[in-house]
């Protein structure tokens, strides 16, 4: 009987599971020694201080969706990651959290690689030193939230986002960052965020970009760069940034509910993106559409400026832009083909559009034009010129008014319009411009950088 008891006592022991550990380390070497012995749910905690890396700090350890494995320094950005290495991510890793850190490294040695999964970068700053990323993604399902990019006066990116072959990293949730001051480069190559390569642009990413906050940043005249498919960026906020949202290449992606204030806006090339309900003041020029000089549908190379196509830019609102909708000029160019711009608010500022380039199968409908410098090229039928009635409210957003004859312009859904720029559902009929009047929660607002970053409350 005894025998038997002490058998089925250690088969319930093998039975329980190992208790998930906290582990303090106050050193570079321990810390890698704990991150390469860590299980599923185990908290690995570095003491605050200043560490200097001789190389990378190699993660590869895995948790699993109920059990994550925690990676943070003891309190909210006490640990300092200095020296030749940041935290390397390499298959298998997975189910990472790493938290509470500044990282001032060497640039290209905070990363991602291919095959990492479900890894997450929160609460951290990263000021990290010379040419070169500051963050690198090229595995999927990562999340990037609630970090602060800051001070940067070197070439390479905050954030640059790769993949695998020819495809690009998916389902990444890139959101609640502040990007702050990147000062002026000469040459290209020092976007704020870097969304994919030429070679990446066929592929869909089917990743999100959202809520996060650009400040002062003009690192090279392209603040976004998207070079990949299937990308949405909504409800971010740009700020006294002299550099442009740029769709480069690339065809499906949204750009909607983005604050542009004193910018050079947006510029879009690529086929059948969906802009709407952004929201364009004192910016240089709110939209660009791109004159192409190259069709990657007829065989031109990735690299090209991709003609756009059967694009949809309607229901933004546009306020005292010195440029609002603009097509420039370019030697031979392809111009833009079959692109709608529908329902947009134009109040104030240049003339509403200027078309200097090819721009067949062009629909222009129920636009609203008020003080502006004349409609331009936009052509007669295509808009009202008639106070749209918009006010400014405690932040200083124009919005419509009760009232505004600009409310219900679309008596009936347009395919894909079904959010505006406070994140509240636009159902049938549609006001023009990027605000609908409606009862609805507010989800989203023109963010400040209290509300982004490392210190967000």
């Amino acid at each position: 009987m005894k025998i038997q008891a002490l058998c089925v006592i250690s088969a319930m022991m093998l039975s329980i599971p190992a208790m998930a550990a906290k582990i303090t380390v106050n050193t570079i070497d321990a810390l890698q020694q704990a991150i390469q012995k860590a299980a599923p749910g185990d908290e690995i905690i570095l003491a605050n201080g200043t560490y200097t890396t001789e190389g990378d700090i190699t993660i590869a350890c895995a948790g699993t969706a109920d059990k994550h494995i925690a990676i943070r320094a003891a309190s909210p950005l006490g640990a300092t990651i200095g020296g030749n290495g940041g935290f390397m991510l390499v298959s298998p890793a997975a189910y990472v959290d790493i938290s509470g850190f500044k990282f001032t490294h060497r640039s290209n040695h905070t990363k991602t690689a291919p095959g990492t999964r479900f890894c997450r970068f929160t609460r951290n700053l990263f000021e990290t030193a010379g040419d070169g990323e500051y963050l690198l993604l090229a595995g999927s399902d990562h999340q990037v939230d609630y970090n602060t990019f800051q001070h940067k006066n070197s070439m390479g990116r905050f954030i640059a986002v790769r993949g695998q072959g020819s495809q690009i990293a998916e389902r990444l949730w890139i959101h609640h960052n502040y990007f702050n001051d990147f000062k002026p480069q000469t040459g290209n190559g020092a976007e704020a965020l870097q969304f994919g390569l030429s070679g990446f642009s066929m592929s869909a990413s089917n990743s999100i970009v959202e809520h996060n906050l650009f400040e002062n940043c003009a690192g090279e005249n392209e603040l976004i760069s998207v070079k990949s498919s299937g990308v949405i960026l909504r409800y971010n906020t740009v700020r006294d940034s002299k550099a442009q949202f740029t769709l480069r290449h690339g065809n499906y992606c949204q750009v909607y509910g983005n604050y542009f204030f004193n910018t050079p806006g947006l510029r879009i090339f690529g086929d059948h993106h969906l802009i709407f309900s952004n929201y364009f003041e004192n910016c240089q020029v709110a939209i660009t559409i791109g004159n192409g000089d190259g069709e990657v549908a007829t065989g031109s190379l990735l690299t090209c400026h991709d003609r756009p196509d059967s694009v949809y830019i309607g229901f933004n609102t546009l306020v005292n832009n010195k440029g609002n909708i603009e097509l420039p000029d370019r030697k031979n160019g392809l111009g833009a083909t079959f692109v709608t711009v529908a329902y947009n608010i134009i109040q104030g500022g240049h003339a509403a559009a200027q078309i200097k380039g090819p721009y067949p199968g062009a629909v222009w409908t129920g636009n609203y034009l008020y003080q502006t410098a004349g409609p331009g090229d936009m052509p007669a039928g295509a808009f009202r010129e008639v106070n749209p009635r918009l006010q400014q409210d405690k932040q200083g957003i124009w919005r419509l008014a009760n009232g505004s004859p600009a409310a219900a312009a679309s008596k009936a859904p347009v395919p894909g319009i079904v959010w505006d720029m406070d994140g509240q559902p636009r159902t049938a009929p549609l006001d023009a411009g990027a605000d609908q009047l409606s009862p609805a929660r507010i989800a989203a607002h023109a963010l400040t950088a209290a509300e982004t970053g490392c210190l967000a409350k």
